[in-house]
């Protein structure tokens, strides 16, 4: 079975920086997109960045100029910089991995359990 596994979130003060790491594991013959979502509380789950399988970035406006999506292949891990950090940052950061666990192109959606960041002074 696959899983993704997160790290590296936290509190920290408006301005300042934190890196998220995500861990793919398991049955994985390749993986296509990594993704970072947030969900805020009462708040619908939005999309952070997207990379795709060949470095192809995309950034929701409101993080754009503050944060930058990685990937390392031979990790399957993907990274979220974060910097310039602000209160409405603050929200649980989920991963999100596009799997071939076969090599036969079916493809699955798999979620990380979710990090918690929290921007306050």
């Amino acid at each position: 079975q696959v899983q993704v596994v997160e790290s590296g979130g936290g509190l920290v003060q408006p301005g300042g920086s934190l890196r998220l790491s995500c861990a793919a594991s398991g049955s994985i013959f390749s993986i296509n997109a990594m993704a970072w979502y947030c969900q805020a509380p009462g708040k619908q789950r939005e999309l952070v960045a997207h990379i795709n399988s060949v470095g192809t970035t995309t950034y929701a406006d409101s993080v754009k100029g503050r944060f930058t999506i990685s990937r390392d292949n031979a990790k399957n891990t993907v990274y979220l910089q974060m910097n310039s950090l602000e209160p409405e940052d603050t929200a649980v950061y989920y991963c999100n991995a596009l799997v071939d666990p076969t090599g036969r192109g079916t493809t699955f959606s798999i979620w990380g359990q979710g990090t918690q960041v929290t921007v306050s002074s």
